[in-house]
C-alpha cells in the first residue's frame, strides 16, 4: 500500500557564491590574476585599472517592486533604480578593491620564445648527407626523442610505426644505422635508449685518457656492479687500485644522465612561483605583507550607471528597456559580489598567514628548521576561528617569501612526536637532524638505518628503524650501500 507523507528536514548547503569564494581562496597569485582577467572579460559592468571612478552607491540590493503581465508570462522587470544610483558623493574606495601602495611597480612577465629541443636536433641533421629514406627515418627518430634526450622505444616498434604512419618500409638494421648518426648530434648522449648507452656515448667523445678508458670498460662490462656500488668486485675484476677506480668514477659522475635538460633553448613550460606573502624581520619583529597582485583595483563601470540614470529619467519604459535594465542589474550585482569576494579572500589569506607566522615565530626569526613547532591544520583553524578546509585551501597552494628563501606554506605543517623528555617535537625537526647526521657520516662506511636509529635515540629521539627508513625516503636519501664512496 502506497502512502504519502510530508517530512521537514533542516540541512546546510553551500550557495554557488560560497563555492566560488572557496575556489578563489585556493588560487595562488598567478591563477588568481587569470581569474580576474576572465571576470573582466565576461562582466562588462566590472572594470579594472588605476583611475578615478565616478561616485556610486555602496548598496546594491536585489530589491524589486513591480511585475508586469504579458500574456501568461509574469516577468520581473521593475527595479528600484535608486538603490543603484545616488546623487551623494560616495568615495570610490567603497566600490573598489585595491592593495597597491604608492611605490609599487607595475611588473609584467615577459614571454620567452625560442627553438624547441627537437627543432634544434632537426637543424643539425641538415649538415649530414642522407638519402630520402634515411632522412625520413632520422626525422622520425628525432621526433621520438623525449625531453630528457632518450628514445625509450624498441627498434621494432619504430619500424612498424614508420610503415604505418610514414609509409616507409625499412628494417631494424637500417634504423639502427641511422640511429648511430642521430646519436652523433649535440648534446652528447642524445637519442640513447637507456642510461648505460647514454653514458657510453658521452665517454666515447672524450679524450681517451686511462681514466676514461677504464670508465668505458666499467660501464660496458660491469654496469650492474657500478650502479649498485659494489666497489670491491670492480677492484678485483679490473685488477686496479682504489685511486684508479676513484678517477674512473669521477669521470662517470661528471656525465649528464639527462642530456636533453642541458639545452638552453628548450621551451618547455616552466612554472614561475610568485610568492603570495612576504615576511621580513624589522627591528627584531616579524612583518607580514600580502602580495599586492592579489587585489588589483576594480570598480563598477560608469557606462552602466549612466544607463540606469537614462532609464530612471525616461518617462515611457518599454519592455526592451526593462529587459535591458534587468541585464544591467544582474551584471552590477555580479560585479559587487566579485569585489566583495576579493576583499574577503584578501582578509582570509592575511589572517591565516598571520596566525601561521606567529605560531612558528621562532623559526621565522632564526631560519632553523629544528625550531619548527608541531602544527596541524586544526591548530590554525582554532586560532582564527575558521574551518579546517579553509586553512587547507590557503596552505596547500600558496608560497611565502622569507629571509631564508621562498617556501610552500604547507611545509610548515607537521605531525608531532614525544622525545625522551616528554616534550612534543615536530617531525620536521627530526628529519632535519637525520639529514645532518647522514651528511656528516663517513661515506666510506655509511650508517645503516639501525645505526641511525641508535644515534637519534642517543640524541633524545626514540624512533624505530622503519620510521627512520620512512623519513629517509621522504628526504630522498638512498640506503647506506648506495651512499658509499671510495
Amino acid at each position: 500500500m502506497l502512502k504519502q507523507q510530508l517530512n521537514f528536514k533542516l540541512s546546510q548547503k553551500l550557495s554557488p557564491q560560497q563555492i566560488q569564494l572557496m575556489k578563489m581562496i585556493q588560487l595562488p597569485t598567478q591563477a588568481f590574476e587569470q581569474r580576474i582577467s576572465q571576470e573582466l572579460e565576461e562582466n562588462p559592468a566590472l572594470e579594472g585599472g588605476k583611475e578615478e571612478a565616478d561616485s556610486y552607491e555602496d548598496e546594491f540590493d536585489n530589491n524589486t517592486d513591480d511585475t508586469y503581465d504579458e500574456g501568461n508570462e509574469v516577468i520581473e522587470t521593475e527595479i528600484n533604480v535608486d538603490d543603484y544610483l545616488s546623487d551623494d558623493e560616495v568615495p570610490s574606495y567603497k566600490l573598489s578593491a585595491n592593495n597597491y601602495s604608492a611605490d609599487d611597480e607595475e611588473k609584467q612577465m615577459p614571454y620567452a620564445a625560442g627553438t624547441s629541443f627537437n627543432q634544434h636536433l632537426l637543424q643539425q641533421l641538415n649538415t649530414y648527407r642522407l638519402d630520402e629514406e634515411e632522412e625520413e627515418i632520422a626525422k622520425f627518430l628525432v621526433g621520438s626523442v623525449d625531453e630528457s634526450g632518450y628514445i625509450r622505444r624498441e627498434l621494432q616498434e619504430i619500424v612498424d610505426d614508420l610503415a604505418f604512419t610514414q609509409n616507409v618500409y625499412t628494417t631494424e638494421d637500417k634504423v639502427e644505422k641511422v640511429l648511430k648518426i642521430v646519436q652523433e648530434l649535440d648534446p652528447a648522449g642524445v637519442a640513447a635508449r637507456d642510461l648505460q648507452e647514454c653514458l657510453l656515448l658521452q665517454l666515447e667523445r672524450r679524450e681517451p685518457t686511462p681514466s676514461v678508458t677504464l670508465a668505458i670498460s666499467i660501464i660496458e662490462d660491469s654496469f650492474d656492479h657500478f650502479s649498485k656500488k659494489h666497489y670491491k668486485k670492480l677492484l678485483q675484476k679490473f685488477d686496479i687500485s682504489e685511486e684508479q677506480l676513484r678517477d674512473a668514477i669521477h669521470e662517470i659522475e661528471s656525465l649528464n644522465p639527462k642530456p636533453g635538460g642541458t639545452y638552453s633553448g628548450n621551451n618547455r613550460m616552466v612554472e614561475h612561483v610568485v610568492p603570495d606573502f612576504a615576511i621580513k624581520i624589522v627591528d627584531g619583529e616579524l612583518d607580514l605583507t600580502l602580495n599586492g597582485r592579489n587585489a588589483p583595483e576594480l570598480h563598477v563601470s560608469r557606462d552602466y550607471t549612466n544607463m540606469l540614470k537614462g532609464y530612471k529619467e525616461s518617462k515611457d519604459k518599454s519592455k526592451s528597456q526593462k529587459d535591458a535594465v534587468m541585464f544591467i542589474k544582474q551584471k552590477l550585482d555580479a560585479a559587487k559580489w566579485f569585489i566583495d569576494a576579493i576583499k574577503q579572500r584578501q582578509q582570509t589569506l592575511f589572517v591565516t598567514m598571520n596566525a601561521i607566522m606567529h605560531y612558528q615565530e621562532e623559526y621565522f626569526l632564526s631560519g632553523d628548521e629544528r625550531k619548527l613547532r608541531p602544527m596541524i591544520l586544526k591548530d590554525i583553524a582554532d586560532k582564527i576561528g575558521m574551518d579546517v578546509s579553509t586553512v587547507s585551501r590557503v596552505a596547500n597552494s600558496k608560497y611565502v617569501d622569507t629571509p631564508y628563501g621562498t617556501k610552500l606554506i604547507k611545509e610548515f605543517f607537521s605531525e608531532s612526536m614525544t622525545n625522551d623528555q616528554g616534550e612534543e617535537v615536530s617531525t620536521k625537526e627530526i628529519k632535519k637532524i637525520l639529514e645532518i647526521t647522514i651528511s656528516e657520516e663517513n661515506k666510506r662506511k655509511p650508517l645503516t638505518d639501525d645505526k641511525l636509529a641508535k644515534i637519534l635515540k642517543e640524541k633524545g629521539y626514540p624512533i624505530a628503524r622503519r620510521t627512520i627508513a620512512k623519513y629517509r625516503e621522504q628526504l630522498d636519501l638512498p640506503v647506506a650501500r648506495l651512499r658509499k664512496e671510495i
